[in-house]
């Protein structure tokens, strides 16, 4: 399968023609973020097992890499952006709690646009001892309802390619972090290494679709999925975005041949 030039930041950089990319679709941009929440209302009870399926469970290796990244510190304020369903929130607190220190004082707030990934993330931190250290916000990553200059790290896994204009949520990032807070993202990338390229293209478009049909009931959605990962941006693009959003020190990591990429930023 041909995949689409890189260009750079077209998917999700600000549009001067007030347009953006859903998948390989250019829409209107005022109807991508509807777009983007129907395909999550869709799939969000049967998000965490497709996860699970469509990765063979490595994506929990990802985010556990994430956390570490992370270096977790007690009473620290943490807001993960799309993260609905707590998959790094509970990760956030579980590595606290097994820390010398513990995690007492520890604050995160789980942001994400779609409501239905939120109720799912509630309903799976009842069981927690610790649930009352999690807040829940519906709100659009490109325009926070977080104070400036008021939490310590801010993280985003696997959702930064599903907003809209990807330099405002980065700027919104950066702007509600301290001096010295820090920015990770984790996302889905540009392989590099040759022939795993060409059969994770296949992978992604011809398992994928059949595995949301079959488990989600959503073939659509799971194809949007497949499609947007190839329109993000590359490793060197979002690192280039970051700096241009203010952030410094940036750097990034590849995992698994860069199918998936751990980019850093700070703000000084």
């Amino acid at each position: 399968m041909t995949l689409p030039p890189d260009n750079g930041a077209a998917a999700g950089a600000d549009d001067p023609e007030s347009a953006a990319d859903f998948g390989y679709r250019r829409v209107a941009a005022t109807d991508r973020d509807r777009l983007v929440r129907a395909v999550f209302d869709s799939v969000a009870d049967r998000y965490d097992l497709m996860n699970d399926l469509m990765s063979f469970g490595i994506h929990r290796l990802w985010k556990e890499a994430l956390v570490t990244s992370l270096h977790p510190r007690p009473g620290a304020d943490y807001v993960d952006l799309a993260g609905g369903t707590g998959d790094i929130a509970f990760r956030i607190l579980d590595r606290l709690a097994a820390s010398r220190r513990g995690a007492a004082g520890a604050r995160v707030t789980v942001i994400d646009a779609n409501r239905e990934m939120l109720i799912r993330g509630r309903t799976r931190a009842r069981t927690r001892a610790d649930a009352g250290a999690i807040r829940w916000l519906v709100a659009n990553a490109e325009a926070l309802p977080v104070p400036s200059t008021s939490v310590d790290f801010v993280t985003i896994s696997f959702g930064l390619r599903n907003v809209t204009r990807v330099h405002t949520a980065l700027r919104e990032a950066r702007r509600i972090l301290r001096p010295g807070g820090r920015f990770l993202c984790l996302e889905f990338s540009r392989v590099t290494v040759p022939i795993l390229d060409d059969l994770y293209d296949r992978y992604s478009f011809s398992v994928l679709p059949k595995l949301g049909r079959a488990v989600a009931r959503d073939e659509h959605a799971y194809r949007y999925l497949a499609e947007s990962m190839r329109r993000f941006p590359s490793q060197e693009t979002l690192a280039r975005l970051m700096g241009d959003a203010g952030f410094e020190r940036v750097e990034y990591r590849n995992f698994s041949g860069g199918i998936v990429a751990l980019h850093s930023g700070w703000r000084i």
